[in-house]
């Protein structure tokens, strides 16, 4: 069994369907088919239950998958660093991120290194914090810039970028007191609210509300979205206010919405730069870390 062996058999296992990885492999039905039956006379068991239209891994086929799929990604991880040792850096680095932080993050810097290295190339992966996440488990990424990673529970290599408050965003056309900066918790209980909410494993998340249940306040929640732009555009038509990270306004800056500071708001938003401490970073991701 060769490597050529390993790559068609992990493709179809993710296929799940022979025709579909003979046209991804860009090679015909009939020779992928007798490579599968090769590897499985080599190795004198069955890797696949073959329905009419499907292939499914048998518990040697699972074993072998997974074995396949960590001997290429070393194989691929060593190419590139044998690669940028004898050219120089070069190549192509994934980023995911949040657009929140993409916003605030990334294009200086992306700017920045590709001057200073103008053979590599970036490809930038967006989603929520834990769809981010979940790009770095399946190595879609290499780096990741995401809010929230304290309570991802990943034991993740990070670099804190920024640690900031929450703020309440408030339609401009609201008559309010230019004087009044500020505002407390209790207060936000008179005021209709748009909620940020997010997903986890155990479903619909806000670190807000779990702030507001410990100070005793009954916020007046009227609409709830887990898109920051959405949320945007419904604070500037006045329909209601928002409490959110105060950098997440990078992304859609307006002069229909209002900034106002929460004084004894206990919560801080924590974006970071994280990756995967068991996997060898290319000498490009190396280096974009350290411009952080």
């Amino acid at each position: 069994m060769d490597i050529r062996q390993l790559r068609y058999f992990v493709t179809v296992s993710d296929e799940g369907q022979i025709t579909r990885a003979a046209k991804k492999l860009n090679m015909a039905q009939p020779p992928l088919s007798q490579q599968l039956k090769l590897i499985e006379e080599e190795l004198g068991t069955a890797l696949f239950i073959r329905n009419s239209r499907s292939v499914e891994l048998t518990e040697a086929g699972m074993l072998l998958y997974q074995r396949a799929v960590s001997i290429l990604t070393q194989i691929d991880d060593t190419v590139m660093e044998v690669k940028e040792t004898g050219d120089g850096l070069r190549g192509q680095l994934s980023i995911g991120t949040a657009k929140t932080c993409a916003v605030a993050y990334l294009p200086e810097r992306i700017q920045a290194f590709h001057k200073q290295y103008p053979l590599v190339t970036f490809r930038i992966e967006d989603g929520h914090p834990h769809e981010v996440v979940k790009f770095l488990e399946d190595r879609l990424v290499e780096l990741a810039v995401v809010r929230f990673v304290s309570d991802l529970h990943l034991g993740y290599e990070s670099k804190t970028l920024l640690v900031e408050p929450y703020v309440l965003f408030t339609p401009s056309k609201w008559e309010w007191d230019a004087s009044r900066t500020s505002i407390c918790m209790k207060d936000l209980e008179d005021i209709p609210l748009i909620m940020f909410v997010r997903e986890n494993k155990h479903g619909k998340y806000t670190a807000f509300q779990d702030a507001c249940i410990k100070q005793g306040v009954k916020p007046n929640i009227i609409c709830e979205s887990h898109d920051a732009g959405i949320i945007f555009s419904f604070v500037a038509t006045g329909m209601g206010a928002a409490v959110m990270p105060k950098s997440t306004f990078s992304i859609h800056p307006s002069d229909d919405i209002k900034i106002v500071e929460i004084e004894d708001c206990p919560l801080r938003n924590k974006i970071s730069l994280i990756w995967d401490q068991n996997r060898p970073l290319s000498k490009g991701a190396q280096r974009f870390i350290d411009m952080f």
